[in-house]
This record gives C-alpha cells, sequence and structure tokens, in this order.
C-alpha cells in the first residue's frame, strides 16, 4: 500500500501532467442524444421555438420538435410535427409559424390546433429551379434584420447550373417575392450571420473553390463560380453580368479585374480545418459559451467538428482567422444553432459523404464547462504583421520570443478544375514579438506580408502565465487586404 506522501506526489504529478497537456473536453463537453427509434434523425436545420423546446429539420424531410433538450440527454422527449417535405435545409420561426426551407420552397407551416402537428402548409416562395439531380440542394435562413429569408441555392451536379438560379444566393422578401441577390455559389451548406446581422454562408471545395470557404453575401455581388452566370438575364435589378474569371489565376488577381467580385472572408484550410464547411452559428451568449463573444462557430460535416473565426473589416472589405476549436462528434454536422444560455445544438448525417464521426446520424449538444482554455482570442491585420490577443495572460518570455512561433504564407489557383493544391509559398520571417502592458496581447512583425494569402501561423511556443501551452497552437488568416495602419 502506497504511504499518503507517495499518493499525493503521484496526484500532483497526474495534475501536472494534465494542465501541461489540456484537452478540449476540459473545456467544452459534447452530449450525444438518444434519437427516435422510428426513424433516421439526419438534422440538417435547428431553430429555437417558444418556453424552450427546438425544431429540427432533416434530410429525410421530416420536422421534429423537442423538449428537455438543455438538461440530462435521458430526459429528451421528440415529437413528429410534419412529413413528406424534401431535406429541410432551413427553420425559422415568427408570430406562432415555422418556416421551412426546402428543395423547392419556402413554406410556412403551423400547428393550428394545438395538438404539436402542423395542419396548415402554405407555399411563401417557389421560384426558383429544381430537377431530379441529386445535388440541387437549399440552404435557408433564419430571418434577417428585414424580416428576410436569404437562399442559396447549390449548382445542378455540383458543378453546372442547368435549373433557374441554380448557383445563386436569393432574399425571400415578407410578401413572398423572390429577389436575386448574389451570383457565384458553388456548393453551399450553411447560412448565419454575425453580430451586426451581416450574412454568410459557407461554400464547399471543388471548381473555383480551392478549399472550402466562408463568404460574406453582399446583394449585387460575385461569389466566385460562373456557373450561374446566365440568369442575370433574369435578374435585372443585378446589373450586367460581371466578366468571367480568368482560368488558373489567383483570387487577387480576378479581383483587380472584377469589381463585383468578393473574395472569401476566410478560407478553411482544406485537410487542416475541414473539407466540407456547413452549418454558421454566432455567439450572442454574453459570456455564457465563455470568452469567445460574438464570434463564429463554423462546422465541418466531412471532420466531424467545429472550428472558431474572428473576423474583422480591413479596407471595407471583411476577412480574418480561423483556429481549430472541437472535434469528436457523432457523425457529420449539418444543423446548428445556439440558444441564449450558450448551448451550441448539433445534428448531421454522412449519407452521401463520409464522415470521421463513424456514425450514420446524431444529434448533440455541446456546453461549456466553465474553465477558461488558453487560447488566441483573436488575431488582426496590422500593416506590418499581427497581434495577438489571448484569453489569459501569457508567460513574457516565451510569448516575447520570436522563436516561439513560425509563419508560412500561401494561397489556392483560382480554377475551374476541382480544388486546388496550397501554391505559391512564401516563408516570412517573424523579426520581433512585443508583449503588451497588459500581458495578454502580442504585437509581431513580420518582414513580409503577401496580400490575397492565407497567413499560417503556428504559436506552439508561447505559455500562459501560468505555464499553460495554447489548446490550438494554429491559425490561418486569410489577408484579403493589408491595413494602412
Amino acid at each position: 500500500m502506497k504511504s499518503p506522501t507517495t499518493l499525493c506526489g503521484l496526484l500532483l504529478a497526474s495534475a501536472l501532467v494534465h494542465a501541461a497537456n489540456p484537452q478540449e473536453s476540459d473545456y467544452y463537453k459534447i452530449t450525444t442524444f438518444p434519437t427516435p427509434p422510428e426513424t433516421a434523425l439526419e438534422v440538417s436545420s435547428i431553430e429555437l421555438l417558444p418556453g424552450g423546446k427546438l425544431a429540427l429539420g432533416t434530410r429525410r424531410g421530416e420536422i421534429w420538435t423537442v423538449s428537455n433538450a438543455h438538461g440530462a440527454a435521458d430526459k429528451i422527449e421528440y415529437q413528429l410535427f410534419a412529413a413528406g417535405q424534401h431535406e429541410v435545409m432551413g427553420l425559422a420561426w415568427k408570430d406562432g409559424s415555422l418556416y421551412e426551407t426546402n428543395r423547392y420552397e419556402v413554406a410556412r407551416l403551423k400547428d393550428d390546433d394545438g395538438d404539436g402537428r402542423a395542419d396548415t402548409f402554405a407555399t411563401v416562395s417557389d421560384k426558383w429551379g429544381v430537377s431530379g439531380d441529386y445535388h440541387e440542394y437549399a440552404f435557408g435562413s433564419r430571418f434577417d434584420k428585414n424580416g428576410d429569408i436569404w437562399v442559396v441555392l447549390c449548382l445542378t451536379g455540383s458543378f453546372s447550373s442547368a435549373t433557374d438560379f441554380r448557383g445563386w444566393a436569393m432574399r425571400v422578401k415578407p410578401d413572398g417575392t423572390l429577389v436575386p441577390t448574389c451570383s457565384g455559389i458553388r456548393s453551399p451548406a450553411g447560412l448565419g450571420f454575425d453580430a451586426d446581422g451581416e450574412v454568410y454562408y459557407t461554400d464547399n471545395q471543388g471548381p473555383w473553390h480551392g478549399a472550402s470557404t466562408l463568404q460574406h453575401l453582399i446583394p449585387g455581388t460575385f461569389q466566385g463560380h460562373p456557373g450561374g452566370f446566365q440568369w442575370y438575364d433574369k435578374a435585372p435589378n443585378m446589373g450586367p453580368r460581371p466578366p468571367a474569371p480568368n482560368d488558373n489565376s489567383r483570387m487577387v488577381t480576378e479581383r483587380a479585374r472584377i469589381k463585383e467580385l468578393v473574395p472569401p472572408a476566410v478560407y478553411m484550410v482544406h485537410g487542416k480545418i475541414g473539407n466540407s464547411s456547413s452549418f454558421i452559428v454566432c455567439d450572442l451568449s454574453k459570456g455564457k459559451f465563455g470568452p469567445f463573444q460574438k464570434q463564429l462557430f463554423v462546422a465541418d460535416q466531412c471532420h466531424s467538428n467545429i472550428s472558431r473565426v474572428f473576423l474583422e473589416s480591413v479596407n471595407g472589405v471583411k476577412q480574418g482567422v480561423v483556429f481549430p476549436f472541437l472535434k469528436g462528434f457523432k457523425s457529420g454536422p449539418i444543423g446548428g444553432r445556439m440558444n441564449d444560455d450558450g448551448q451550441i445544438f448539433v445534428g448531421g448525417s454522412d449519407r452521401g459523404w463520409g464522415a470521421q464521426g463513424g456514425k450514420p446520424f446524431n444529434f448533440e449538444r455541446v456546453d461549456w464547462t466553465g474553465k477558461v482554455p488558453f487560447e488566441v482570442h483573436e488575431m488582426r491585420a496590422k500593416p506590418d504583421g499581427f497581434e495577438l490577443t489571448f484569453t489569459e495572460p501569457v508567460d513574457p518570455a516565451t510569448a516575447g520570443d520570436p522563436a516561439s512561433y513560425k509563419a508560412r504564407e500561401f494561397t489556392y489557383i483560382y480554377r475551374g478544375d476541382y480544388g486546388s493544391p496550397e501554391v505559391d509559398d512564401v516563408i516570412p520571417k517573424i523579426t520581433k514579438a512585443v508583449v503588451g502592458g497588459d500581458r495578454k496581447s502580442v504585437r509581431l512583425t513580420f518582414d513580409k506580408l503577401t496580400k490575397g494569402h492565407i497567413h499560417e501561423l503556428h504559436f506552439d511556443g508561447v505559455k500562459s502565465a501560468s505555464g499553460t501551452p495554447i489548446l490550438h497552437p494554429v491559425g490561418y488568416y486569410t489577408l484579403n487586404e493589408i491595413p494602412t495602419q
């Protein structure tokens, strides 16, 4: 039998090892819910309902309401609200009705008699094209600040646009009018808003997309894929069609000649952050989800993970950094929603795509444990480098040493072929690392920044004031613009 002194020493050693090797589960916990045995609950959209309930739309065309989802997993209750729909990829609640976006319409559903089942099914808008092609998904948003629902329409067959407005973002006005809003969409898989109500969508790697991306939807813009250009003839509000991008070029080059072209706000770096970006949620929980208020969380269906995105505007253009955040979901996340208590509800499937989670479908919840991880909180572009802020005070010796950091700059080929390798490598020298007076910021000076490149920055050598390493010691900043001051 070990003596109390020996046992105490072992426990202390174990605690020190754990502190030196923090785990995601120390800070964020994933709860997996049981699902109704009578269905494959392939969750593709999630909305908050009054009374703490949720609505889940599925790829099977069902809508379920859920009670008790913010407590113990075994207390959850499901009720079928509607069936017979077609891949419900968007849900929005307003004035006692649930609005769904499926492949061919935005519809309003209402439970008129209070039995928990939809009685009214009314088409709000169905003025876009749909065929039998497997790829013609339609993803819908919640209501924006003007009362509109945004819809992003996948191309036909992933490459072209054979039916009306495939490859476009549309807005459905409160009266049902369908407004063509942005061209250049390829294969969207999520729509969401930032804290200011700006609209973003995720696109997936393929032709004209070297990697999956987070994109800023600005009315009147071209988002990068020219496959749907013919629909400008049916969208007089958009003006003339833009020039076609040159094949095998670079995004930064084509931006200079195509004024309508908006670059990705963030490249979700292929194979490192994920391979198939999906839902977007913004943390508006006022600290109930940890220290990341107003940042975006973007899921990846293939990697069964969620990444964290910090955005800023530089010279009027959105850009920012993506960090790994949380892995380990049981299937491929597609639908996601955060409630006011700072819980993220996640659901998805692996049908049609592989997902690292390994299960055919899932419904799960993410909760903050109350412990603050030591992370880079923000990464902001400067004229000659970047400024990092941290969630905890840093150790000045390691954070102020340029050798604690390692940088690389690269981009993707902007081309009609599927995807792209990482190209045009630049290896900058970090010449200075200056710790701020608050001990929670570091100003890094580079000898070279490259406009249009993704700036991959590793900070493995940085420790907190208490000696803890950074939980996720890498970030990928998409430098669309270099600030002047």
